[in-house]
């Protein structure tokens, strides 16, 4: 089974997948990660991150052994993946990289936000996470001063805007909810609650599937 979780709000999402592979001993992968290594890699070579060649340099020598460093998960790395990520070039070099881990046994749940459409198309289940802006701003403004650093509310907010827009009209893997998918606001919700809902939905899809 392919489990892909994708929307805008990306804060918390990569927690709700590990989550939910774990609750069905699926494998997980936080796509967003993959996109975030090529940044840090330019960011690190002081490289331009419009620049296309560079980037698909980067992405061709990625070392998924450092897929756990911290930094990457820093609203400056974020926000530089949100650029490095509008390249197609970059796109089509790690696309293969995460439909093979998709592919392989005994299944996967996958997010970012383009898994349901472009990524995995066929995937079992599609959830599309949501979440008020001001809600999301202020959750990563919390985990942003949990790791030490310093974060003004009110420029997260804006940095969720202005990527959130740049990423709905990207010319390529737009983010976009699949026709299929099924929508999870997590405005109100912890994450408990934000688990047991994806729960519920991949259980509801699998006994539709049983009755036919």
């Amino acid at each position: 089974m392919i489990i892909a979780i994708d929307g805008p709000a990306a804060s918390g999402k990569g927690t709700l997948g590990k989550r939910l592979a774990a609750h069905y001993h699926f494998r997980h992968l936080d796509t967003g990660v993959i996109y975030r290594a090529v940044a840090k890699t330019l960011l690190d070579a002081g490289a331009d991150l419009t620049d296309e060649a560079r980037a698909v340099a980067a992405a061709m020598e990625l070392d998924p052994e450092k897929f756990g460093d911290p930094v990457l998960k820093t609203q400056a790395v974020g926000d530089a993946a949100s650029v490095v990520s509008a390249s197609p070039r970059v796109r089509e070099v790690l696309v293969s990289f995460q439909r093979q881990f998709a592919a392989e046994p005994p299944g996967a749940v996958l997010d970012g936000r383009d898994i349901g459409t472009v990524i995995c198309p066929d995937a079992d289940v599609k959830i599309f996470v949501v979440a008020d802006p001001v809600v999301r701003a202020r959750r990563r403004t919390l985990e942003a001063r949990a790791r030490g650093e310093a974060a003004d509310e009110a420029l997260v907010l804006a940095d969720i805007l202005k990527r959130d827009e740049r990423d709905r009209n990207r010319a390529t893997a737009p983010l976009k909810a699949a026709p299929d998918a099924h929508l999870l606001d997590n405005s109100h919700l912890d994450i408990e609650g934000g688990v047991r809902a994806a729960i519920d939905i991949v259980e509801a899809v699998r006994a539709g599937r049983q009755r036919v």
